[in-house]
């Protein structure tokens, strides 16, 4: 084997174990990566399945205010046969109105499936089935209605994630 050959053969073994390393480190790099990337999906799915949580109790309590403090304040509610309701303040009256009309009505049930749930950063999104069940004051009629709800959400600088876009149509009974 000649001088050049020896340097040749020397020199790929170097850029053939730096490659390598390369790569491993990559690797280990790409799976710390995916690994703090579940952490922060987990955390952040825990923090959505929470919010989805308090979500179900503040509507079960037709409790306004509660519902409200889920809201950001440029949030926007798409409902079927009405124009968009653009803004927090908008939302609130628009549902204190819904309310005022159901003097001595309670929420009996509640159900809502929250499915699709996708986390990318400060943002998520999930869609739903949903079903209510309102109990009446007497001699008037039960509501039973079902639905599909999108929520569009952010995560707030204060940490809670918050209700951006919301749009909600009739569903059918299963």
């Amino acid at each position: 084997m000649s001088i050049r050959q020896g340097v040749r053969t020397k020199a790929a073994a170097m850029i053939a174990a730096c490659l390598t390393l390369a790569v491993m480190s990559f690797t280990r790099s790409e799976a710390r990566a995916r690994q703090t990337n579940a952490n922060i999906a987990g955390s952040s799915r825990a923090e959505i399945d929470g919010f989805n949580k308090k979500y179900i109790a503040a509507h079960l309590r037709m409790d306004n205010a509660a519902v409200m403090s889920m809201w950001a304040e440029d949030g926007i509610s798409l409902l079927p046969t009405t124009d968009p309701i653009i803004g927090k303040e908008a939302i609130g009256k628009f549902m204190d109105e819904v309310m005022g009309r159901m003097p001595g009505y309670h929420m009996q049930k509640m159900d809502v499936d929250f499915q699709g749930i996708e986390v990318s950063g400060d943002w998520a999104s999930e869609w739903a089935e949903e079903h209510q069940l309102v109990r009446p004051p007497p001699g008037k009629r039960v509501i039973d209605s079902y639905g599909k709800l999108l929520l569009v959400l952010h995560h707030d600088a204060d940490g809670n994630w918050r209700i951006t876009r919301e749009m909600w149509n009739q569903g059918l009974k299963p």
